[in-house]
């Protein structure tokens, strides 16, 4: 089952092709109490999303009794704000559906990989509570996360840069006030959500620096967060069944989940 983000029509869509008509697609966890759910964005630098961090991390999370949803946001060619549009519009399904999925609308999470993480890292600096009077109930919903998961991701847009998402989403040359409100190390509030962080020391696409200087602006603002760093690994590893040490990624993130409560 895949639903349409924007049944309505997309914004700023520019053709009818298949990148312009981002998707949603459940994986319900089902009886009993209303689940905690979360959101997944797979990375892609901008330009795709790679299926091994959609479906995989999906069955991960309903493993762990938790309901999940792949949000297929745009890319490039579209910029900045659609993703994150997208990104919003799927928590906000989600919230708007919970009694028909047995979600808790209180307990819904975003998770992300790369340039994912990035989007996820945006959708818990860049949020709204609803707007109680609109038209299609969907847009009433609050879009904040209730929790961050970010796996190895891009966060920010000056320091240590990953310039392919950076020029997909901004362009190039990219505007400098989108670079700073889109480096979401400085977009930490002590409003943004716990967050977990795992990242590997010699990631040679996206350093290692971006989870650093998130997890530092989370202690700055006293929002509770945990990190991990392996020391080894190569860029885009998932779920990281096959390798040794970073495998361990999923155990201690559910752990936090649970601690959590989702």
């Amino acid at each position: 089952m895949s639903l349409l983000l924007w049944p309505q029509g997309t914004p700023n869509a520019l053709g009818d092709e298949a990148e312009d008509l981002p998707t949603l697609v459940p994986y319900l966890v089902e009886g009993g109490a209303p689940t905690a759910a979360v959101v997944i964005c797979p990375g892609g630098g901008y330009a795709r999303r790679a299926d091994h961090e959609g479906e995989p991390i999906a069955l991960w999370l309903n493993s762990l009794g938790i309901s999940a949803f792949v949000v297929h946001y745009r890319v490039a060619p579209y910029q900045h704000p659609n993703p994150l549009s997208d990104a919003q519009r799927a928590i906000r399904i989600v919230r708007s559906k919970a009694k028909e999925w047995n979600i808790d609308p209180a307990r819904v999470g975003i998770l992300g990989f790369s340039a994912g993480g990035h989007l996820a890292s945006a959708s818990g600096t860049h949020y709204d509570s609803g707007q109680p009077d609109a038209e299609d109930p969907i847009d009433r919903e609050g879009c904040r996360p209730d929790l961050l998961v970010l796996c190895y991701p891009v966060i920010s847009f000056i320091a240590y840069p990953h310039a392919g998402s950076r020029n997909n989403l901004l362009g190039d040359p990219a505007d400098p006030q989108l670079v700073e409100l889109l480096s979401s190390e400085n977009q930490v509030t002590d409003q943004t959500p716990p967050t977990f962080l795992w990242h590997t020391a010699d990631d040679a696409s996206v350093p290692v620096e971006n989870s650093l200087m998130f997890a530092s602006a989370l202690s700055r603002h006293k929002v509770p967060f945990e990190l991990h760093v392996y020391e080894s690994g190569r860029h885009g590893l998932g779920l990281a069944e096959e390798q040794v040490g970073v495998r361990a990624w999923t155990d201690a993130c559910a752990i936090w989940l649970a601690k959590q409560g989702f």
